[in-house]
This record gives C-alpha cells, sequence and structure tokens, in this order.
C-alpha cells in the first residue's frame, strides 16, 4: 500500500471497523473494559517480601515470579524503572533481594551480573528510602539510616498548620501504617534468611547510617530527626500510644469490603505490614481480606506471576465507551448500554478523605478501581461523564441526575490557584517533598493542566454549566501554566505531548476565540515535534531533562494523542495542519496489526514524575480509535 493511499475513506474505515471489533470482543460481561497496567519490578518483590514476612508465601505461587524477574533483568545486568531507562538502581536491589528469598544462590549468573550492576551505581547506601526500608525489615539494612515519623502527627486538628490531609492521597494512605511500622522497627526472621553484604560499594563495614544531606534549608528535617530519633532512644515520645491507636483505626476505617486500601498497592503492602506490627493474627477477616485483594492485584500466567500497582476498571471502561461511540458505534449498542450501566452502578456516593479540606461539596464523583470509595477522582470522574453523555441510556433522568451530582460535586473541587488537581483540593504545600520520606518528590497533589483541561473539556463536550468565575479562573490557570515553546506538562501521561493533547482539546470546546493564539502556539509545537515517520513520541526521559521534551521512538498513544489536539484545533479554529495529521494517520493505518489493536513497548502513563511510570495496556487500543474517528469527522 503506498503512503498516500492509507487515508482514503475505505482505509480508515476498515480501520476503524477492525479496531472497533477488538474493543467490542474483550468487553467483560459486567459491561467494563480492563487491561494490565505494567509498571517496574518492585512491588511484585515486595509482596514476594510480605508473604515471606507473613509465612504465606507458601500459599500463593510466588515461585513462579523467579521466571517473571528474570524475564525482566536486562543485558546491563539491572531491571529499569521504564521501558529503555537503561535500568534503575532501587529497582535492581530490590529484584535481587527477591530472587535472593526465592532461593537463587549467590553464584548464579543473574545475581552476578546484577551485583556488578549495583555496585557501579553506588550500592544499597545510594538507593531510595523505601528500598532500604524494606530490607530493613529482614535485617539488611539499619533503622538507623531511615527517618523517623512520629505517631503523634496523627492527633494534629484540623486547623493545625499541618495534618496528614496536607499530604496527597496517595502519600497519606501509604504513611499513616508506615507510623506504625516505622515506631515498632520490626526485623523479621525468614526462610530463607539472608544478607545482602555483597551490595555495599563501600564494604558493609564501612556503611554510615546517615540521612543525606542537600546542603540547603530542607537540611532543618535532618536535625529534627535527630531530635525525634533521641525522643525515641530515650522512650520520651509524647502521645505515642495514642498516635499508634489513632493510626490503627484510620486503617481500619479506610479498608474496603474489597479488601484494598486506596485502591492502589503501596498503601495495601504497608497496611499489612503495620497490622504484623501489632500482633494481628493471619486468620483475621482484616488480613485475609487484604490478602484476597493483593492476590486480585496479581497476573499469573503457566510459568509467571507479578503484581499490579493498580487496575483501572473505571478509567479503562470510559474511555472504551467514549471511542466507541465516537467512532461510529450506535449510542444504544447493547455493549455500550452495559457499560453505561457499570459506570453509573460505580458512582461513588460516600463522604472520602476530600471531605477534610472541602466542606462545600456532596460526593458524587468516579474512582479509577473497582472498590475506592475514600478516593474518587477529578479525571475519572470528567471521562465518566464524557463517556455517559455518549450513551443512550434506557433511563435517562437517571443518567443525567449522576452526572449532575458529579459536575457540582467536581465544582467544590476547584482548588485556589484557578485549576483541579486529582484527588483533593489545595493539596500544595510543596516543602513536604523536601521531608526525607518524601524522596520521591511525590508528597503532594497540586492542580495540574492535565485534570484542568479535563474538567473544561466535560463542560465543553457534554455543554455542561458551572459559575462563569469558575470557568474562566480555570482558563487563566492554563494560560499561565503554558511554557513558553507552547506546549503543556503532562502530569498523568508522557509528557508534554499528553499535556498539550489534553488543553488542546479543551480550550478548542469552550474558548476557541479568546485563546486562538494559546491554541496556534501549542499546534506549532505538536507538529515541530513529530517524528520522520508521521507519528509522535516522547519517552519518560523528559521529566528530569528538558531537552527530551517531545523526543523520543514512536508510540501509538502519543501519536493519537497529538492527533486529538491537532484535529480538535482545527474543528475549532478552520486551521488544519492537513500534511502533519495525515502523516500521523498514516502512520496508525500502516502500524495496525490484523486484529485491529496497535502494540508498543514504551511507558506512557505517569505515576509520579521521575520515579514511577505505567504502562496501560490499552492506550494503545483506544486512544489510536478516537483519533481515526475525529479525522473522519473532520474529513467528511
Amino acid at each position: 500500500m503506498q503512503t498516500q493511499d492509507r487515508i482514503t475513506r475505505k482505509t480508515i474505515a476498515q480501520a476503524i471497523a477492525a479496531s472497533q471489533n477488538h474493543l467490542l470482543s474483550i468487553q467483560y460481561p459486567d459491561g467494563y473494559w480492563w487491561a494490565e497496567l505494567q509498571s517496574n519490578v518492585t512491588l511484585t518483590c515486595e509482596v514476594i517480601l510480605l508473604h515471606k514476612i507473613w509465612g504465606t508465601d507458601k500459599t500463593r505461587p510466588l515461585y513462579k515470579a523467579e521466571a517473571y524477574l528474570r524475564s525482566q533483568q536486562r543485558e546491563h545486568g539491572g531491571w529499569e524503572l521504564f521501558y529503555g531507562d537503561g535500568g534503575d538502581l532501587s529497582t535492581s536491589v530490590e529484584a535481587y533481594m527477591a530472587l535472593r528469598l526465592l532461593g537463587v544462590p549467590l553464584k548464579d549468573p543473574a545475581l552476578i551480573k546484577a551485583k556488578e550492576f549495583i555496585l557501579k551505581r553506588g550500592g544499597i547506601s545510594k538507593t531510595r528510602i523505601f528500598t532500604k526500608f524494606h530490607l530493613a525489615l529482614i535485617g539488611c539494612y539499619d533503622w538507623q539510616g531511615l527517618p523517623s515519623i512520629p505517631p503523634w502527627i496523627m492527633l494534629f486538628p484540623e486547623n493545625f498548620p499541618f495534618t496528614i490531609y496536607e499530604m496527597s492521597s496517595w502519600a497519606r494512605s501509604s504513611t499513616v501504617p508506615l507510623l506504625i511500622v516505622f515506631d515498632k522497627k520490626p526485623v523479621y526472621q525468614i526462610n530463607p534468611k539472608i544478607n545482602l553484604d555483597e551490595l555495599y560499594a563501600e564494604g558493609v563495614k564501612n556503611v554510615s547510617y546517615k540521612l543525606p544531606r542537600s546542603n540547603d534549608w530542607s537540611d532543618i528535617f535532618l536535625w529534627l530527626d535527630n531530635g525525634f530519633k533521641l525522643a525515641e532512644d530515650l522512650n520520651l515520645v509524647p502521645f505515642r500510644s495514642e498516635g499508634l491507636a489513632a493510626a490503627e483505626k484510620w486503617i481500619i476505617e479506610r479498608q474496603e469490603v474489597s479488601g484494598d486500601w486506596g485502591g492502589i498497592m503501596p498503601p495495601m503492602l504497608n497496611s499489612l505490614l503495620a497490622f504484623r506490627c501489632l500482633g494481628y493474627d493471619v486468620k483475621d477477616p482484616i488480613i485475609h481480606r487484604g490478602m484476597v485483594a493483593i492476590d486480585n492485584f496479581a497476573i499469573e500466567t503457566e510459568d509467571t506471576y507479578r503484581i499490579q500497582a493498580c487496575v483501572s476498571p473505571v478509567w479503562d471502561t470510559a474511555w472504551c465507551l467514549r471511542a466507541l461511540s465516537e467512532s461510529g458505534i450506535a449510542k444504544d449498542h447493547p455493549a455500550l448500554v452495559r457499560g453505561g450501566e457499570w459506570l453509573l452502578s460505580k458512582q461513588v456516593l460516600d463522604y472520602g478523605d476530600w471531605t477534610v479540606k472541602n466542606k462545600e461539596g456532596q460526593p458524587g464523583g468516579w474512582s479509577f478501581e473497582f472498590e475506592n470509595r475514600f478516593y474518587p477522582d477529578l479525571d475519572d470522574s470528567a471521562v465518566v461523564v464524557m463517556a455517559l453523555d455518549g450513551v443512550k441510556m434506557p433511563d435517562e433522568k437517571l443518567k443525567q441526575a449522576a452526572i449532575d451530582r458529579c459536575v457540582k460535586w467536581m465544582a467544590t473541587m476547584q482548588c485556589k490557584a484557578g485549576g483541579w488537581a486529582a484527588f483533593d483540593i489545595d493539596n500544595d504545600q510543596d516543602w513536604i517533598n523536601s521531608i526525607p520520606y518524601g524522596d520521591l518528590k511525590a508528597m503532594i497533589d497540586p492542580n495540574t493542566a492535565d485534570v484542568t483541561a479535563r474538567v473544561l473539556e466535560m463542560l465543553g463536550q457534554c455543554n455542561l454549566s458551572m459559575d462563569k468565575k469558575r470557568v474562566e479562573r480555570g482558563l487563566v490557570y492554563l494560560e499561565n501554566e503554558q511554557e513558553t515553546d507552547g506546549s503543556w506538562f503532562g502530569r498523568w501521561g508522557v509528557n508534554y505531548i499528553y499535556g498539550t493533547s489534553g488543553v488542546l482539546s479543551a480550550l478548542a470546546l469552550i474558548a476557541p476565540k479568546t485563546h486562538a493564539k494559546h491554541i496556534e502556539k501549542a499546534v506549532a509545537w505538536l507538529v515541530s515535534v513529530q517524528n520522520s515517520d508521521g507519528g509522535w513520541g516522547e519517552t519518560c526521559f523528559s521529566y528530569k531533562d528538558p531537552s527530551f521534551k517531545g523526543i523520543g521512538d514512536t508510540t501509538p498513544s502519543q501519536t493519537a494523542w497529538a492527533l486529538i489536539g491537532l484535529l480538535d484545533a482545527a474543528k475549532a479554529t478552520g486551521k488544519l495542519e492537513k500534511e502533519a495529521i495525515d502523516r500521523g494517520i498514516n502512520y496508525l493505518v500502516s502500524t495496525q496489526r490484523d486484529d485491529g489493536t496497535w502494540d508498543e513497548d514504551y511507558f506512557t502513563g505517569t505515576g509520579f514524575p521521575c520515579h514511577f511510570y505505567i504502562k496501560y495496556h490499552m492506550y494503545q487500543q483506544y486512544f489510536p480509535l478516537i483519533a481515526l474517528a475525529r479525522y473522519q469527522e473532520v474529513n467528511r
């Protein structure tokens, strides 16, 4: 097929039909869509450690994890944080630990190679706090080298300058159980008993168990940490028992019926570690449910076993519905109706942690996972509303009532800065990222351009009303966030291609005339970073190094994002970047497989910039379908 022939109306229609058929074929009977969230190996390693600590390792197929870990080791000897990153030290140390826990001998070639990789990068002493924490649980690192977290922070009143609710939802739900674990500082005897002395580059006898200095104002936290440690040594920690009891109660209250905590793996692991410290029995219903929840995050094949960081059925379902509806599937098609009914059943009507800082709002949002009553999020909620808007339900009044309730809640979640964050309102005390414990720099949840854009896009797409002043504040926020080159940062997707596409879609719908210059500049940037093959790509390196902005091997998902932004802009302004768009569509059509799917190796989802990334296995399916559908609409 010649390049210029790939985008005939017939080939576009065929590509759309093939993609539709694939998505329809993988819908679950209950109505939802759901695919793997692939991350690095650390969570699998930490689950292995958890089961060793609880003595439940023989009741799970953990032996299969060895094959999985071996398959993920790269030629350089290490394990990656994201595809093609050259290997990550902390990830590699945890993988090495897990293989040792599974009985792999020191002289195994894989471990010899991994040891060389780890030592060249500084060894255990140069790893992140959470890697050292997991090693300390089994005596492979000294607790003295970890920060103290005083349990009395649980007792601060709401009007205090700092409470646990100034931490992001994910940091909060991970930290509260760790107040218990860091207080108890357990060292568990496991089988097989291991040490990792060989992974200390300076020699295990020469290790300095001290928190690293930053040589700036944040070193004040090191002085505070010394004070906390002295109080622990002297058994003079104030309100210790009260703080621990409050933490225990808080964790119990936030466990879902399904056993989850926060809908993500770190809080689940940490909560079970906390209960182990408190002497809970393995048969306690709380523990049993928690273990089942972890099992539900596992993916087991004939030969391998691995753990997902999270599950995304609400997110995947909403996007699949949008893609199918936009691409021409009848709005009352049974598959779409089933999906819409399932989404309606998942609306969160509980008052969650967001109520601590938002006394005005009433519940009505959607969360990411199967169950997550305490943490609905703005991004999911906006996409669900747009998905439901594209489906004709048997009871349209019920659907509209659910949408109205959600939009009212979302309005009250607007931050003072004018934008919207993921889970909380005004969760923006950046100094918290400087505490020694927060070395992932992901302790807060400030408003971001991509989430703000999604909320505004929802208003325009669905013709919904929100107070005019709120919309204006959101637009001003987006104006201020635009980079000098015309792009926008992408907090939850990689990276500037994601952020720019999302903002373009929003501005094109609600402010095409007043923000024409912003749109024009963003379009020019997207065109400027198009790859020679016609697609777009950007690696996770762009979070650390601006020179990688918009640069990377082409991926279907990022190509689709760029096309969606360009097509939405063209529809709003009448200015069509025809050559760039045609080349992008050519790429999607030519790389689609016979079964209607696309494939990509790169991670294009972001958990914590610079520290945690996700490959959403559905991204390369529904975003290209949306791009093709919008191209078809523009070219009718």
